[in-house]
């Protein structure tokens, strides 16, 4: 255990911001979730405005540093191909 004051703080600080980063971790994998779900029924439409809908989640996580920037820009090129490759 910590047997510092700074320590202490470090290890109550790194308690909150794990659990910040994994509520905006599961809000990003519920929204991808989403989008694939669109993209599975078949229905271009939908997934497109689910697409639109989540990018702005998957940047806004990514703004705050529970994600690397290039890996949300790799999760929406990804679902974007997987849209336009529905014919």
């Amino acid at each position: 255990m910590a047997n510092t004051a700074q320590a202490r703080k470090r290890a109550r600080q790194s308690v909150k911001r794990n659990g910040h980063n994994a509520a905006q971790r599961s809000e990003l994998r519920t929204a991808i979730k989403k989008v694939r779900k669109a993209i599975a029924t078949g229905d271009k439409t939908k997934a497109e405005a689910q697409l639109r809908a989540s990018q702005s989640v998957i940047d806004s996580v990514a703004a705050k540093g529970a994600f690397h920037r290039n890996a949300a820009d790799r999760y929406k090129s990804r679902l974007s191909a997987a849209i336009k490759a529905m014919g």
